[in-house]
């Protein structure tokens, strides 16, 4: 599961043109932290989860993998 969260977070971040620094300052958190989610290093909160999906127009249930329809 966590390589579908990675990929989605990469591919969302991606398709905006943005940089790690600048979705993590959206979101509230440091590069580094924001990183580590996308790495698949660290758990993301609910919290950042929610802030992620309101920032790319998206469900949890999207970036989580248990549903393919954005």
């Amino acid at each position: 599961m966590h390589d579908i969260i990675c990929k989605r977070l990469l591919d969302l971040r991606e398709e905006k043109d943005l940089m790690q620094k600048q979705v993590a300052a959206k979101i509230n958190v440091a590069q580094r932290t924001y990183s580590s989610y996308e790495r698949g290093v660290r758990s993301i909160p609910i919290e950042a989860l929610s802030k992620l999906a309101d920032f790319y127009n998206t469900t949890i249930d999207y970036i989580v993998g248990r549903t393919n329809k954005r």
